[in-house]
């Protein structure tokens, strides 16, 4: 059974509902009205109705819910005016939160923090951090967390890894390093693999000094407390993956030469290594999975095609389970 497979067998008859802001774009269009049509979440469109009808065609909507943001019913708007002054705190006025409200990130996000959607994807149209800001401000982060991060779900055939931070964190510290790796052990869990983290940098066991090295040592120490699942560190990419490379640079270790969670030490090397698996292994890439969040949101790629808002869709349900 393929990864798509397993995950919309997770999740289909949940009815998990789904918010897309950018309910007029074609690709999204398309997506919804698939994911409704093969019972996999409930879709809720933002955007004007005529619009989203005329935008869609020959593709059908009539289980998919359409939300005009522009016309919502004054009790309602009121009440999520009330929640996000509330969760503001005095840091805005209400008037100008009634202006945060007519953008479609915004309300789209507070669905889902008043629990009136499950999850939410974003990014077709809109850039990483008009996507990202409204949950930060809003969502937060996990209790316990004071950073979200982006992972990479990398698949081919039957082997699964997640590579992280390849998206957020332009520097991580030895404590940020842990936290990503927190966050990814969950991420791998959501997605049946048994976690085992390498945390990734240029030296094993001490074979190079440097600042750069140090930290990765300090988080994988950090890390022997804090994770509950096996962990080592400092790896070269290849002690962490191919066992003979292991036996030689990290003999003993209880990661080495099987680790599937790779935490890289800083974001231009999670990137450009998640890229290169991608391009050059022939690795199918799902994400970025943004971690971290108190409640679930995704950001697509704006040169995403709707089979990537689908798969990003049923990723999304499966987060918020």
């Amino acid at each position: 059974m393929s990864l798509l497979d397993e995950l919309k067998e997770k999740i289909s008859g949940l009815n998990k509902k789904i918010v897309f802001p950018e309910g007029d774009d074609i690709r999204i269009i398309e997506a919804a009205s698939r994911l409704a049509d093969e019972n996999l979440i409930h879709p809720v469109l933002l955007g004007d109705p005529a619009e989203i009808k005329q935008n869609a065609g020959e593709f059908n909507l009539s289980n998919v819910e359409i939300v005009d943001i522009n016309n919502y019913p004054e009790k309602d708007f009121e009440e999520m005016l009330d929640a996000l002054e509330e969760r503001r705190n005095g840091k805005n006025t209400r008037e100008q939160l009634a202006e945060w409200l007519k953008d479609a990130n915004y309300f789209g996000t507070m669905l889902v923090y008043m629990d009136k959607a499950d999850g939410m994807v974003s990014g077709a149209a809109h850039a990483t951090g008009d996507t990202v800001r409204p949950a930060l401000q809003i969502i937060k982060t996990q209790e316990g967390m004071r950073r979200i991060s982006g992972s990479f779900l990398m698949q081919k055939g039957d082997t699964r890894y997640i590579f992280a931070d390849c998206a957020i964190n332009i520097e991580l510290d030895a404590k940020g390093m842990v936290e990503v790796a927190k966050q990814s052990v969950i991420t791998a869990k959501q997605f049946n693999i048994d976690p085992k983290v390498a945390f990734l940098s240029f030296s094993t066991k001490g074979s190079a000094k440097g600042d750069m090295v140090t930290k990765v040592q300090e988080a994988a120490a950090m890390a022997k407390d804090e994770l509950d699942v096996p962990s080592d560190g400092e790896l070269q990419f290849d002690a962490a993956l191919v066992p003979e490379v292991a036996n030689k640079k990290a003999p003993g270790s209880e990661v080495a030469g099987q680790a599937n969670v790779f935490v890289f030490p800083e974001l231009q090397s999670g990137n450009i290594g998640y890229k290169i698996a991608q391009r050059l292994g022939g690795f199918e890439a799902f994400g970025p999975l943004l971690q971290g969040l108190a409640k679930p949101v995704s950001d697509l790629s704006r040169g995403c095609v709707a089979e990537d808002v689908y798969n990003v869709a049923i990723i999304n349900a499966i987060q918020s389970l």
